[in-house]
């Protein structure tokens, strides 16, 4: 047990994904379990703070049995914002973990080893500005497409996370105040129109005003079981329809980037998440709506946009990245 690997875990929605990095940043154990839910018969909401705190635990522990090597250090990634001391201090899709100070009890937990917390976004950039599709950027930005959006920045070489630590909260940019509710609070969030929330709310508008029977078979028959991954089977294998609802959420994406460009003018965007498995079908819509919105248009550099290398590790890789640099900067070695 010497110590020598770094442990790094993304906390999602529903699952937990972790991994152990050597010296070289190579993965060389990865695992993963399902995020706590609700005990309906005991009235606890999901994911409670023992709860979450219990997982992450565990999933470290597992990684150390696998690899027969406890972690020098330990990085965690979690959804919503992470102040400079690992205290969750908002977590809109993560109740439970509001206010938890995740970073101290887990270090307590897990025999004193040096702990790092950061938003999950931010980790994912960590680890494709290092390792991944954004890779020798100045300037990118890092989008996580899943259940929300989640974002990280780099700029001027290095990833930005704001004056306390919460820059890339770009899911909850208000794209419509009189959207639908979020759980943030507000009304009309970015990524209650272009996550897979969003697909999924645009796809069941869609199936019960008739315009995607194919993609209601997928589900079962039923409309309102439509969800944004029978979208995006029935797109794939070519249904015109699903095709159109994809370009819808494609619109919406291109919305936001374009209002990110305007304000960052990165070089780059990577794009991650659940969402990037439609591939083509909803990356070539995208491409043309941003061309279409952008400000200056063809006057401007191009910007690209690319999908995310790293796959689903990337929050773990980068929550593990974060907590070697941390520990190397303390000066316990790599």
């Amino acid at each position: 047990m010497d110590g020598s690997l770094t442990f790094g875990i993304d906390v999602g929605g529903t699952k937990l994904l972790g991994v152990a990095l050597d010296a070289t940043g190579a993965v060389v154990a990865e695992e993963r379990t399902a995020t706590p839910v609700p005990h309906a018969a005991a009235g606890v909401a999901p994911g409670t703070a023992g709860e979450i705190l219990d997982a992450v635990e565990a999933m470290a522990r597992q990684l150390a049995r696998v690899t027969g090597t406890a972690a020098g250090a330990l990085g965690v990634g979690v959804p919503g914002l992470v102040d400079e001391d690992g205290v969750l201090r908002f977590a809109p899709n993560l109740p439970g973990g509001q206010g938890l100070a995740i970073a101290q009890r887990m270090s307590e937990r897990l025999g004193g080893i040096a702990v790092v917390v950061d938003n999950d976004a931010t980790c994912a950039a960590v680890a494709e500005w290092t390792a991944g599709a954004a890779a020798g950027a100045s300037h990118a930005v890092v989008l996580t497409l899943g259940t929300g959006i989640g974002g990280g920045i780099v700029a001027g070489g290095a990833v930005d996370r704001g004056a306390h630590g919460f820059a890339g909260e770009v899911g909850h940019m208000v794209v419509d105040p009189h959207g639908p509710r979020c759980p943030c609070g507000k009304r009309g969030c970015w990524e209650r129109y272009a996550s897979g929330t969003g697909l999924g709310r645009l796809a069941r508008d869609a199936a019960n005003a008739g315009r995607l029977p194919e993609v209601v078979r997928l589900a079962g028959g039923d409309p309102e079981a439509v969800r944004g991954e029978h979208v995006t089977a029935a797109a794939m294998a070519g249904d015109p329809a699903a095709v159109a609802v994809l370009g819808e959420l494609a619109w919406w994406l291109a919305l936001g980037l374009t209002n990110l460009a305007a304000a960052l003018d990165p070089e780059r965007f990577v794009l991650g998440g659940g969402l990037m498995t439609a591939g083509s079908v909803l990356l070539e819509p995208l491409r043309q709506a941003f061309a279409d919105m952008v400000e200056g248009g063809s006057a401007r550099p191009p910007v690209a946009i690319v999908p995310a290398a790293l796959g689903e590790r990337a929050g773990a890789v980068g929550a593990a990245l974060r907590a070697r640099a941390a520990r190397s900067r303390a000066g316990g070695g790599s």
